[in-house]
């Protein structure tokens, strides 16, 4: 357990601003005065109503205000204590859903009345592609808002109707081209968003992805890269010995006919992209024999599968390997490299999606995404309006000391025009070597000026810890209630710095009393097993955190990651965010806290991805490639797995993940607004911004806290488990 400063603040806190050991009173993180309120205890005279107090704060902890409602209605006492901010929680819901239901209202009617327009304008005359998102977009906006009669109404619409046959028939023409990024961008995406039940729809989707993906590897990108670039260095050995891996160490056995299966069939995708492609390839086979001979002979290999399907071993599969790429010198006479790695993906896609070879060139960018430290300038980039535009800077960086500035437009990189530079381009570009420089032509968004701004490359950790908002010193604000020292801390990614990150936050708000937090994981989709534990370690005090259970009958252990009590912080309130993208780590982390054994937190917002598993890298030396792979799923402190989301799809069921205790959904309008609040609040700009000439918008924590009901919600259930707390200390 954390020393006496930690527990002093707490009681502080908890006693409503008594000064102890002569003690001043707290000034809080932003300078103004502490605002807590005197709370009774149980020896005030409300023993009566403490059994009452609990069933409502019980209530609220579970998401049943109306029951807590009426629970707190037949409470018999006076009329002060904890009853007024119990109402006060009560009466803050009851305004969330009145503006959420406001807020769709107002959706549902400005979406309705823009279908009406695309209605005018397409009328019954030939659509267009771009008809398809328009419509479609609208139609799943307004859907969201609308009522069960209102849903049917919208999909049955005649118009509405028309364009889906419209975006079958044009998904259909666009593949026929070889357009498969359009046919998945301009149609089925927009199909299986308005419908992911669909299976037809789904698979038609994967098809088209895994077409894009092949047609991709074969091209010579806009930033220079080319193809055989990427490809050099890819050795058959690299995939023989990530399969001897896999039989050895995968998390289950692994299903060698289905790999087989898989890997033929992109085979055949292979030979149908490189015929069918609108795009210049690297590596061009145009001789139709060749091709007929190449897919006949995948047809009898996949002929002479089907006597022994269930029987396929790892060694057939290898044999299956060398068969295919010596039918590859006798047809397509592609090199060997890519008719590799196209096999290799395919079998490992049979397995989970996130088992896959690092190929030798894409290492250093693997690793990179895994520390989140690279060498570059410091800078968030985005094209989400066409124009490849700074959204923030990274404190304590190159770029932050440059010159460069939030919003500022990049036109150049080292004179290499932006225009039509992908954003992975640019990052490529704008990355490198440690003490190298790069020259960017930036317009800026305050004067309109242009100018060249030379940069001199560092190491760059992007922080992965962030409060609701930076304040005039760009520094965090964690405070989020200041009347009840209620805290938010974001985690963004599990690094290795996620738990020392954490750690210091914790010290640096118990000192000045800290009621509770609520830590934020949406939209965080992992990182380090290790981190994960270790964040959990600081709120739990002893046990299981999480246990890896490999698989059984290989002499392989389960490994147990526990907390111990030492560095742990006081029992404060704890809330979680979660949502469907918070994956991996962030599902070790919330399901632990959330866990029978320790009910540690109450998890606010939507079911999480559903990963399950736990993989591991293991770079191989002798060749350059690294085999990341599925090696065991993972179990909560309880004991119950944590259902894997690939597993579940496979039965046909959606209760994968970890379930929050108060569940709240977020529209997609809601979500935007949330987003655009919170990227507000975040946005770092140069150490010298002139905030008169190019002032940054900031919104208040009201603001804030109405573009996002789920924090809303989540800090109302804080607020009711601090009373909770307090009425037994």
């Amino acid at each position: 357990m954390k020393q006496t400063g930690r527990r002093i603040g707490f009681l502080f806190l908890v006693l409503g601003g008594v000064c102890w050991l002569g003690c001043e009173p707290d000034k809080g993180l932003e300078g103004s005065s502490s605002a807590s309120t005197s709370r009774p205890s149980v020896a005030d005279g409300q023993n009566a109503a403490v059994p009452a107090v609990t069933r409502v704060c019980s209530r609220i902890k579970g998401g049943d205000f109306e029951q807590a409602r009426q629970i707190l209605g037949g409470i018999d006492a006076p009329q002060n204590g904890w009853l007024e901010p119990l109402r006060r929680i009560l009466d803050s819901h009851q305004q969330i859903e009145a503006n959420r239901k406001q807020f769709r209202a107002e959706q549902l009617q400005e979406q309705m009345a823009e279908l009406d327009k695309l209605r005018a304008k397409i009328g019954d005359g030939p659509a267009d592609v771009n008809d398809i998102g328009n419509v479609v977009g609208v139609v799943i906006k307004a859907r969201e808002h609308a009522d069960e009669p209102q849903k049917g109404q919208l999909l049955a619409d005649p118009f509405v109707q028309r364009i889906i046959g419209y975006a079958e028939r044009k998904g259909v023409q666009l593949e026929t081209e070889g357009r498969w990024v359009d046919a998945y961008a301009q149609c089925y995406y927009w199909l299986t968003m308005l419908d992911q039940d669909s299976q037809a729809w789904k698979d038609q989707a994967d098809q088209l992805i895994e077409k894009a993906s092949v047609e991709m590897a074969l091209k010579d990108d806009s930033c220079g890269d080319t193809s055989l670039e990427r490809h050099e260095g890819i050795r058959a050995l690299m995939f023989q010995r990530a399969l001897e891996a896999l039989d050895l160490q995968y998390v289950t056995e692994p299903d060698y006919a289905e790999m087989a299966h898989k890997a033929l069939q992109r085979c055949l995708i292979l030979s149908e992209v490189l015929q069918r492609s609108r795009d210049d390839l690297a590596f061009q086979v145009t001789d139709a024999d060749k091709h007929a001979k190449w897919q006949t002979g995948i047809a009898t290999v996949q002929g002479g599968l089907e006597d022994v399907l269930r029987k396929t071993s790892k060694n057939k599969l290898l044999l299956i390997f060398d068969e295919v790429l010596a039918l590859n010198r006798v047809t397509l006479g592609l090199p060997e490299e890519i008719v590799i790695a196209q096999f290799s993906e395919g079998a490992l896609s049979a397995l989970d999606p996130f088992t896959m070879l690092v190929w030798p060139w894409n290492v250093q960018d693997f690793e990179k995404n895994m520390r989140q430290q690279f060498f570059g300038i410091g800078v968030e980039i985005s094209k989400a309006t066409g124009v490849l535009k700074v959204s923030s800077l990274l404190p304590d960086t190159p770029a932050y000391r440059s010159g460069l500035d939030a919003e500022d437009i990049i036109l150049a990189v080292d004179g290499e025009s932006t225009d039509k530079m992908t954003i992975f381009c640019a990052v490529s570009k704008i990355t490198g070597p440690k003490d190298t420089k790069v020259t960017l032509t930036v317009k800026h968004a305050a004067s309109g000026k242009t100018e060249d701004i030379t940069i001199t490359r560092g190491k760059i950790v992007v922080p992965p810890i962030r409060g609701w908002q930076r304040d005039a010193e760009s520094q965090w604000r964690y405070i989020i209630d200041e009347e009840n020292r209620l805290a938010y801390i974001r985690v963004t990614s599990f690094t290795e710095n996620t738990v020392p990150d954490v750690d210091a936050i914790l010290d640096m708000l118990e000192i000045r009393g800290l009621g509770g937090v609520i830590l934020d994981l949406r939209f965080n989709s992992g990182g380090y097993l290790v981190s994960a534990s270790g964040l959990v370690d600081l709120f739990v005090e002893e046990g299981v955190i999480v246990t890896s259970r490999p698989r059984p009958g290989r002499g392989w252990p389960s490994e147990e990651q526990r907390a111990t009590k030492r560095n742990t912080h006081p029992n404060y309130p704890l809330v979680v965010l979660i949502n469907g993208q918070s994956a991996s780590a962030s599902e070790i982390v919330a399901g632990a806290l959330q866990d029978p054994r320790y009910s540690r937190a109450t998890l606010v917002g939507s079911r999480t991805y559903g990963k399950g598993s736990v993989q591991v890298v293991v770079p191989d030396r002798a060749t350059g490639s690294q085999l990341k792979y599925t090696m065991a799923y993972y179990h909560l402190p309880s004991g119950q797995p944590v259902k894997n989301r690939y597993l579940m799809e496979k039965q046909g069921r959606k209760d994968w993940g970890i379930a929050p205790d108060v569940e709240i959904e977020l529209t997609l309008s809601e979500l935007q607004k949330m987003i655009d609040v919170q990227r507000a609040n975040e946005v770092l700009a140069k150490a010298d911004h002139d905030n008169n000439a190019s002032p940054m918008v900031r919104h208040s924590i009201e603001e804030t806290l109405q573009s996002d009901p789920q924090l809303a919600l989540g800090l109302l259930i804080l607020q009711a488990k601090q009373i909770e707390q307090s009425l037994f200390q």
